[in-house]
């Protein structure tokens, strides 16, 4: 194989490398945009199967009433339909997933740049050698 096929498959990998850091740091952001979803928006809470008027709840962070966070107390049905637990999961999830998407595309990224490098070094040479000559 010669350098210039090795190096134009080099780059090759590199851009697939690059591009799977992309898709992973898409996931990552989709797994945040849920998280987001999950504390800042109001939602609605049946009472029993098929309830034609449901409590509304507030959101988990942006509240007012405490209807979300203390709602056990008062007997609320908010507090035991969006619980903490399942917006810090998604969060977890995201965050090895985000780490191996910057990973991933950092390698790509620099590798590319590194051989676009060599082969711009290697012009050079071959250019200087016949005036050294």
């Amino acid at each position: 194989m010669r350098s210039r096929d090795f190096d134009l498959d080099f780059r090759d990998r590199a851009r697939r490398t690059s591009q799977w850091g992309l898709g992973l740091l898409g996931v990552a952001a989709l797994l945040w945009a849920w998280c987001a979803v999950l504390l800042l928006t109001s939602y609605e809470v049946d009472r029993k199967p098929d309830d034609k008027h449901p409590a509304q709840c507030e959101s988990r962070l942006l509240t007012d009433r405490s209807t979300a966070n203390q709602g056990v107390a008062r007997g609320s049905w908010c507090q035991s339909e969006r619980d903490w637990p399942e917006a810090l999961a998604v969060l977890g999830l995201s965050l090895p997933v985000s780490i191996a998407g910057v990973a991933l595309f950092t390698t790509g990224v620099v590798s590319r740049r590194m051989s676009a490098h060599s082969q711009a070094m290697r012009e050079l040479d071959r250019l200087a050698e016949p005036a050294d000559a």
